[in-house]
């Protein structure tokens, strides 16, 4: 007899995880693996927001707080988008949750039915498809072109559209692409959403990484009307270095966030109480630490963006936020696990397969590393792509 719910079965385990994990099973081996696979900062939290935490700890903050999260935090973060993305949100349309993939799960679990469709463009993160069938919802994949930035065109998203469409997800700066939506783009999206009613699920994870003159805009910020349409996904893990931390937040109107704190108050409460009081601390501290990390991973884009564009059988166009280049390997010939497969036991690189992210002749390589590892991966990447 099978125990297992059937929507729980047909999950596919998170790729980026199994690589990171392979890449660190060979490393206690002894063996010279160059690690591209991990999402996450390799900087250490700043040293006031960890004290933060452990004062708190000494203070006996050990209890439960309100379900959405300390009133100090959700006003720290509403303080926060008004000042960084001209938003105004009240302490109660705020959620803060187990790290942003929680806060991207309860946005989800919250506006959709199922049988209920949710656009997805292509390349996406890993997570949004599975967690769209999770709750029992249709996922509709849109495949965007590398000539397009990897980002969705008005006319790819009305095509998608159907009398079943309840939600579009937006990543801007995007993983694995890199990509960052400008205003214009993102106001002809927001006006055919608006149109047909469409929620907008804007994941804005890596909102403090742009690039070059780039600008990073929150869709809700265009107007009232897009601002009633869209729930804005954020986090502490990329800006402040807080992965493990497992800290994001939801911000969304009064009705839609009513609804995703009474579903946090049935299942995680809240969220780590003297994590919180470092999150406190992240976001009402000198934010210089936020650009000096950003223009370290800077160095690191421009120098893998030199590498990358040297080696003649693969195709990249430039990241403009995030930390990821998407790597088009299809002049190679080879299928993304195989490719990745082969990369790894050759040349002791782990990437991830593009399969992951719905873009099968593509492989991710996250900067979120040393000069010295990429450096050093990149020889091994470009001598493994001559031999084939």
């Amino acid at each position: 007899m099978d125990f297992i719910a059937q929507n729980v079965a047909e999950l596919a385990p998170s790729m980026t995880l199994s690589i990171t994990s392979q890449a660190k099973a060979l490393k206690k081996q002894g063996v010279d693996v160059l690690s591209f696979g991990a999402g996450e900062p390799d900087f250490n939290t700043p040293a006031h927001i960890v004290e933060a935490a452990v004062q708190a700890l000494h203070d006996g903050q050990t209890r439960y707080t309100e379900s959405s999260g300390l009133l100090e935090l959700r006003e720290a973060i509403a303080a926060k988008f008004l000042v960084d993305n001209g938003l105004q949100y009240e302490p109660s349309q705020i959620s803060v949750n187990c790290g942003a993939k929680h806060s991207c799960y309860n946005a989800i679990l919250a506006v959709v039915n199922p049988g209920d469709e949710v656009i997805i463009p292509a390349p996406y993160w890993t997570s949004y498809p599975e967690m769209v069938r999770l709750v029992g919802g249709i996922p509709v994949i849109v495949d965007t072109k590398q000539e397009n930035g990897w980002k969705l065109t008005p006319e790819e998203f009305e095509d998608a559209m159907s009398p079943l469409t309840k939600m579009i997800i937006l990543n801007s700066p995007g993983n694995p692409t890199g990509s960052v939506y400008t205003k214009e783009e993102m106001e002809k999206i927001a006006d055919i959403a608006i149109g047909e009613g469409i929620v907008i699920l804007s994941d804005e994870i890596y909102e403090k990484l742009v690039y070059v003159d780039n600008k990073h805009i929150s869709i809700a910020s265009l107007s009232k009307e897009v601002y009633e349409h869209t729930i804005t996904i954020n986090g502490f893990s990329k800006a402040y270095a807080m992965t493990g931390w497992r800290l994001g937040y939801t911000a969304a109107p009064k009705r839609i966030a009513e609804a995703i704190d009474t579903l946090q108050s049935h299942t995680t409460s809240n969220p780590t109480t003297f994590a919180q009081f470092g999150a406190i601390a992240a976001l009402r501290g000198d934010q210089q630490i936020v650009a000096d990390m950003r223009d370290e991973f800077d160095v690191r884009r421009q120098y893998m963006l030199g590498r990358l564009q040297g080696i003649k059988n693969v195709k990249v166009i430039e990241p403009l936020g995030a930390f990821y280049f998407l790597v088009n390997i299809e002049p190679i010939g080879i299928k993304s696990v195989n490719f990745c497969e082969k990369l790894l036991s050759k040349q002791k690189v782990a990437a991830v397969p593009g399969v992951a992210f719905g873009a099968e002749h593509t492989i991710r390589f996250s900067y979120a590393t040393g000069l010295d590892v990429i450096n050093a991966g990149m020889d091994r990447f470009e001598e493994f792509c001559a031999q084939h």
